[in-house]
């Protein structure tokens, strides 16, 4: 099976600032977010990034969304190349975060148009895709009122629905359930299945175990920046559950006997 997104050994860094150099060992001048990171993600398919904060989930994510560029590496969306052919990449992705921040002076009918112009998709389209996922979420009553009178779970609501405005194959979101409610939280839950069962391809980030267990086909585990073990959901679960088997990654990682 041909994967859709090929990562080969992408690494990334970051300048410290002199107080953050003073709190480094050894005065690092610089930090590792991703550490020579290589795996592959096939189409139809949940790939799960499990790992705690500050393991390296959100920059790789945002290496693969061309939102900051990598220091070194390849990858390849859909036969494109990240380093050179990055329009073509972000016509086949989809990213979703947290920390997505919409202007708060504009409403969700605004901004959906909006994207959905930036990513040039035909007006008869765009209209149809609104009307079809402002009705699934419940935006449709909230459509003509401003981003920043809209509570947290419609914020994130808005926010998914323009993420995938433009109909992407694959779509990335980091940590997706982070700080909604449960209701919101599994109405995005039960998206990403339908989203799947359309052929879509998944790249989920999260240090959740329940929801990697829920919804994801292959887990990745992540710490300081590196691909620390790799299976399928039912590999990952023998013998134990799932956070036993991260736990036990885990410990053999920072060499911590059991």
């Amino acid at each position: 099976m041909e994967a859709i997104l090929q990562v080969r050994n992408i690494r990334k860094t970051f300048k410290l600032s002199r107080k953050q150099q003073k709190i480094e060992k050894d005065n690092a001048k610089v930090r590792v977010a991703v550490d020579n990171l290589s795996f592959d993600v096939y189409k139809g398919e949940i790939y799960g990034l499990l790992g705690p904060n500050g393991a390296g989930k959100t920059t790789t994510l945002r290496i693969l969304s061309t939102l900051i560029q990598k220091d070194a590496g390849e990858v390849l969306v859909n036969g494109y190349s990240l380093t050179n052919q990055k329009d073509n990449v972000r016509s086949q992705l989809g990213f979703l975060t947290s920390e997505m921040k919409l202007d708060e002076f504009f409403t969700p009918n605004y901004l959906f148009d909006y994207f959905g112009h930036l990513h040039n998709v035909p007006e008869d389209i765009l209209k149809e895709r609104k009307q079809k996922l402002f009705e699934q979420f419940g935006i449709d009553e909230f459509k003509e009122v401003k981003i920043g009178q809209l509570s947290t779970g419609m914020k994130q609501k808005v926010s998914l629905v323009i993420s995938i405005v433009h109909d992407p194959s694959i779509v990335i979101f980091d940590e997706p359930t982070n700080g909604l409610d449960v209701i919101t939280a599994k109405t995005v839950i039960d998206f990403l299945l339908t989203l799947k069962e359309e052929g879509k391809t998944i790249i989920v980030s999260t240090h959740i175990f329940s929801l990697i267990e829920r919804i994801c086909d292959r887990v990745g585990v992540i710490i300081d920046g590196q691909l620390v073990f790799e299976a399928s959901m039912d590999e990952f679960r023998v013998p134990n559950s799932l956070e036993a088997r991260f736990f036990d990654e885990y410990n053999k990682f920072r060499g911590i006997e059991a």
